[in-house]
């Protein structure tokens, strides 16, 4: 999981939002079809936040709402404590879309240094350093010079992401951020991901590769036709569907450590209150876990299934 400054819990959100609704029109039956249903949710600075859910969820609806490339019907979006997407929030937000367009004719250098001339927030005296600077984070330092035409789909994805980047964002949404990447880049955009979020930048990414979210996350948020179905923190979900609990106690301070696998939190806390009352210590207690990506499916799919959101 991924660890954030020690100041960020102080700190105001840098979004929230509150009741979105969105609805279209089917141009053929011209029937209403509800896209987003109320959802509700926050971002924290300094966090790493997974936006899971189906194909059809809502997640793009969401995220094209959040920056005003479409309008919700109802609801607030509220950024770094203010309504709305204001010109002083757009210049705090780095953006990476699922499907982005180049200008294919200019080199990665050039590319960079138009975004970071419309931020408005890099200076000109550091501007050639900052390009250098993530065209090697990226990896992307012997390709530079080059147009954007004779990058590969994982080199274009790259550059995408240096351009949310250049203009040092203090929150950053990435739609699909490890399409076309390579194993290597794949773990290069995770290492990427937690070094600015370690600095404080909040990152909200959407995804389709659980294994990464997993990694990453310290926070979910999950969708389901619309509807909020999760909210908080990743571990907290990971617990509370654990396939089964783990106690390692003794039965004297000092003795040999005995370990038993109980079925789930009820009969764990059964086993504790039973090690205690004849005189044994507790050493451990952990949870045996499925993974995300076994969690997600049962959530997405499965009607009986709805945690509870933990903050």
């Amino acid at each position: 999981m991924s660890s954030k400054p020690t100041s960020a819990s102080s700190s105001s959100p840098v979004l929230e939002v509150v009741g979105l609704r969105k609805s279209y029109r089917n141009p053929l039956t011209r029937k209403k079809l509800e896209a987003l249903k109320g959802i509700s949710f926050e971002i924290e600075p300094g966090t790493i936040t997974g936006f899971l859910g189906a194909n059809g969820a809502g997640k793009t609806t969401t995220i094209k709402c959040l920056l005003e490339l479409a309008f919700a019907d109802a609801g607030e979006v509220v950024y770094f404590g203010k309504k709305g997407l204001s010109n002083e929030a757009k210049a705090k937000i780095g953006f990476l879309p699922e499907r982005p367009y180049f200008y294919d004719y200019l080199t990665g250098r050039e590319f960079l240094k138009f975004y970071a001339s419309i931020s408005g927030r890099v200076a000109r005296h550091e501007l050639s350093s900052r390009i250098t600077q993530l065209l090697e984070r990226v990896g992307l330092s012997h390709a530079g010079d080059r147009p954007l035409r004779g990058y590969s789909k994982g080199m274009l994805q790259r550059i995408g992401i240096a351009q949310a980047l250049i203009h040092r964002p203090e929150f950053i949404i990435l739609d699909e951020p490890m399409t076309g990447l390579d194993p290597d880049g794949r773990h290069e955009v995770r290492e990427i991901i937690r070094e600015v979020a370690n600095q404080g930048t909040a990152v909200f990414f959407s995804s389709h590769l659980l294994p990464d979210a997993e990694t990453l996350c310290e926070h979910l948020v999950i969708l389901k036709k619309g509807e909020l179905i999760y909210h908080g923190r990743t571990d907290a979900l990971m617990n509370q569907m654990a396939s089964s609990w783990r106690v390692v106690h003794q039965a004297r301070p000092g003795g040999v450590s005995e370990a038993q696998t109980v079925a789930d939190i009820a009969e764990m806390q059964t086993c504790i209150d039973k090690i205690r009352a004849s005189g044994g210590s507790i050493v451990e207690v952990s949870p045996q876990r499925v993974s995300l990506e076994e969690i997600f499916v049962k959530m997405a799919f499965d009607k009986k299934q709805s945690p509870e959101a933990q903050p």
